[in-house]
């Protein structure tokens, strides 16, 4: 509500969290037309972080879409409703012109609520005030649309503030994605700012990292430019290189390093693996890395640690027994063996009772 001309604005909102605060306030304004230069809220949690006298804490969100206008947040004294007096008399008059007027009417969505709400405010802001003589309209118009600010040419788009810890991988958790910033703030506290489509990361009020925003679960989006040389080094590796390494070494390799990575979500998370390989190949040498790839699948267990097991244990010089014959079960009762699941089981045959 505009003070001067108690020129009313009026929606339905889901509830009072900071997303419908900011929407409502976004919608108020463009139907104004133009932004007032104080914006004079209740402290409700949404406005003010912490409500003071003398110094109250305005909710960041909240203050960066006041000063996307052009505007200042005063919020008025807790416990002194006198002090918005004039917004607790426009309450009452709402009640009366649009809720009394809607109370019989069903509504399936907010949206066709707030249709039917924003169809009777014209009325409302028409009427003649009964001790003034003239309308919220023409008070509007003569008062406080002159002084109201323009509206900036882009609307502003919700953010939302949060505070987040560097971890010792350099990214940041966020709605359960990992974004990077430079790695020489590990272990730092950074602000985020999340809208619907960036995040962006801030240190000290300085942008030190935008990303955009990751929609799934556990997903990484890493700018090479923050990695430390030696990962940047592990980056330049593709699944193609990987395997092209491999197959110098031997298709039994090749065979290996393609399962490992088939096996992770992500393929980048079997880089790792792979290296690892080349390590032991430099450590044992091709031939065996070669022959222990090939046991390692045979087993079933493509993985660096098979492979690393065995080179370490000596397996692949163990040389294989080639067609021997598997060796005779015991005999002992509870040894079924196979013929005990062919033979025919008895089958029980139930009569029906006799009628006689």
């Amino acid at each position: 509500m505009l003070g001067a001309s108690r020129y009313v604005y009026a929606e339905a909102c889901p509830s009072q969290d900071l997303a419908s605060w900011i929407t409502a306030h976004v919608r108020m304004v463009e139907g104004w037309g133009g932004a007032p230069a104080i914006f004079v809220p209740d402290n409700l949690r949404s406005g003010v972080t912490q409500a003071c006298r003398y110094e109250p804490i305005i909710n960041r969100t909240y203050l960066e879409f006041a000063q996307h206008y052009g505007a200042a947040v005063v919020p008025a004294r807790a416990g002194h409703p006198r002090d918005k007096a004039v917004v607790e008399t426009s309450v009452l008059v709402v009640q009366r012109w649009i809720l009394a007027a809607l109370r019989h009417r069903r509504f399936f969505s907010l949206a066709e609520l707030n249709a039917a709400i924003w169809a009777l405010l014209p009325g409302l802001n028409a009427r003649p005030m009964r001790k003034l003589g003239v309308s919220r309209r023409a008070l509007f118009e003569q008062l406080d649309r002159p002084l109201l600010r323009p509206l900036p040419t882009s609307r502003y788009e919700f953010a939302e503030w949060r505070d987040a810890g560097v971890n010792i991988d350099y990214h940041v958790a966020v709605e359960h994605n990992y974004y990077s910033v430079p790695y020489q703030l590990v272990h730092q506290r950074v602000e985020v700012r999340l809208t619907a489509t960036v995040v962006e990361l801030f240190l000290k009020g300085r942008r030190v990292a935008s990303h955009r925003r990751r929609r799934g679960r556990g997903e990484y989006a890493t700018d090479p430019a923050h990695m430390p040389h030696a990962h940047r080094a592990h980056a330049e590796w593709t699944p193609s290189r990987l395997i092209a390494w491999a197959e110098t070494t031997g298709p039994a390799t090749a065979q290996l390093v393609a399962a490992i990575l088939a096996s992770k979500p992500h393929p980048e998370q079997g880089y790792r693996a792979c290296l690892g390989l080349m390590r032991l190949g430099q450590r044992y040498g091709g031939a065996r890395l070669e022959t222990a790839a090939a046991r390692a699948t045979e087993l079933g267990a493509p993985s660096y640690r098979t492979v690393q097991n065995i080179l370490a244990s000596g397996v692949d010089q163990v040389p294989r027994a080639e067609g021997a014959a598997p060796a005779a079960l015991p005999v002992h009762p509870n040894v079924r063996g196979s013929a005990y699941y062919t033979r025919e089981e008895p089958r029980c045959l139930l009569t029906p009772p006799s009628t006689n």
